[in-house]
């Protein structure tokens, strides 16, 4: 009696043990315009972004992980990781357009259990116009350069840059003006 009440214990362990191991299947995701254009923000503007991520498959939606192109484009909200079948979810960004000019393209990334690749991309591109109130010409640019003042025009310290603007490092990194003529540099004259 003892030996049945011991292999009746084993198999119900067995078989209660099992039943609990479930793999996450792929799903599918549907993303409404999920390649946007947006209209033209000035510089500094910044651009909200709502995607509404749906979850079209028969299993539920795990998201792992969603990327940024770029540290303009802010995650406000944390999205629900998980979405349930038939379900949705919303991507809520926040773009900051402070330090870019022109045609901007940039790209968001979801990873998650995502038919076919585990991951869905969406972007959006605008185009970024430099504010005509704070933009200055290029003769009020050369007058603040020779007037020392370039702290504004660059980001961080100018020695970073790769290039130099006399006054501002050492006379040794400043090349002299040629004083030899043609005739002394050819050396096929010596």
């Amino acid at each position: 009696m003892k030996k049945i009440l011991f292999i009746v214990a084993i198999i119900t362990i067995f078989v209660g043990t099992t039943g609990c191991k479930r793999s996450i299947r792929n799903t599918t995701v549907y993303v409404e315009d999920s390649i946007r254009h947006y209209f033209p923000i000035r510089q500094g503007e910044q651009l909200s972004i709502l995607y509404k991520v749906e979850n079209t498959g028969k299993d539920p939606l795990m998201i792992q992980d969603i990327h940024t192109s770029c540290g303009c484009v802010i995650l406000e909200q944390d999205a629900k990781r998980l979405v349930p079948p038939q379900g949705a979810t919303y991507l809520h960004l926040n773009y900051n357009s402070r330090k870019n000019v022109g045609e901007v393209q940039h790209s968001v990334r979801i990873y998650g259990n995502i038919e076919p690749f585990g991951m869905k991309e969406l972007s959006f591109v605008v185009n970024v116009v430099p504010d005509p109130d704070y933009t200055r010409d290029y003769e009020q640019l050369y007058r603040q350069t020779q007037e020392g003042g370039v702290g504004d025009i660059v980001d961080g310290e100018t020695r970073d840059k790769g290039y130099y603007i006399k006054g501002y490092y050492p006379e040794e990194f400043i090349r002299t003006p040629r004083t030899e003529t043609r005739d002394e540099l050819n050396p096929f004259n010596q």
